[in-house]
Order: structure tokens, then sequence, then C-alpha cells
């Protein structure tokens, strides 16, 4: 996802080659995009970015939840181990969550851990414009949603990754 990627050249490209290019813009699920080529062609970035939304606001809960539970914890295991995709990374460590504390790094898998047993997938957040004081404040008070505010929070959150990765990358 590092080069651009003209809207022409978007509305212009094969089904499959559209899906291989927008594939992780929604973390590990290329199915969104695939979904969303057929309302092409997109007037705008926006336009593109609604049709993804709408395709993932379709699909059913499974789909869904699937897709939720494709995003990597924030500062979790596969961070640390080097495991997460290219704009994961970037997001992460750009909010600083690749230089936390001890104190740090022990209350974010302390949230980290409760999240997950309550709602049985990752906290998710669109963590650029936050620092990691904020992420924590933000897991913390997340944690306490009812599981199906925090679904759709999820998603959400979801929908503001996906237009942050657009802009990035489709120009």
């Amino acid at each position: 996802m590092s080069t651009t990627t003209s809207l022409d050249e978007l509305n212009a490209m094969p089904v499959e080659d559209f899906t291989a290019r927008l594939a992780d813009i929604f973390e590990h699920s290329p199915w969104v995009a695939e979904r969303a080529a057929v309302a092409r062609p997109f007037a705008s970035v926006g336009a593109l970015h609604d049709a993804m939304c709408s395709a993932m606001r379709k699909a059913n809960r499974d789909e869904q939840l699937a897709l939720i539970r494709a995003h990597p914890q924030l500062a979790g295991k596969a961070a640390m181990r080097g495991e997460l995709t290219e704009a994961s990374t970037s997001e992460q460590s750009g909010a600083g969550l690749d230089q936390c504390s001890a104190e740090e790094f022990a209350r974010i898998t302390e949230l980290n851990d409760a999240y997950q047993q309550r709602f049985g997938f990752p906290f998710i957040l669109a963590v650029r414009g936050h620092d990691r004081t904020g992420i924590i404040a933000n897991m913390a008070a997340r944690v306490a949603n009812a599981p199906e505010v925090e679904f759709d929070e999820a998603l959400r959150q979801i929908e503001r990754i996906a237009a942050l990765r657009l802009k990035d990358c489709a120009v």
C-alpha cells in the first residue's frame, strides 16, 4: 500500500486487480473491495470509501465478526513479532505504541486481555491522532461497553481506518 493509484486507474482495473490493490484497506479482508467493485466507476475517493463501507455493512454478522477479528491487538504479540501488515505497523508506530514504557505495555496488555475476554475480538481504534495515553484511556472506557455497542463501535473504527488508508493509497 505504499504506492498510490489514481482513481481512474482503480475504476479501469479488472475486478481481480482492483481487489488485490485494495485488499488490505479492510484488514485481511479482500472480499470488501471485491464486493465494492461492482459500484464502479467512483467519482471520488469518498464514493469508493462509501461503497466499501456499504459492502461491509451489508455483510452478514459472521463476515463482520471475521473482519473485526482480522485486526491485530494494539501493541500485541503480533506487533512484537513484526507480523503486522505494513499499514498496521505504520499506524501503531505513528501513535507511539512501539515506544511503550514497561508500565504502559503492561496496562495495554491487561486491557487487551480484558477486552478480548469480554467481547471475543480485539480492541479496534483508528489510532492516528491518538497518543499512548489517549489510547489507554479509550481502551479502559470501552471495555465497559455493552457487547452490541462495542461491536458497532468496532465497525465504525474500521470505517475510519479504511478512510485513512484509502487517502494514503488512492488519489
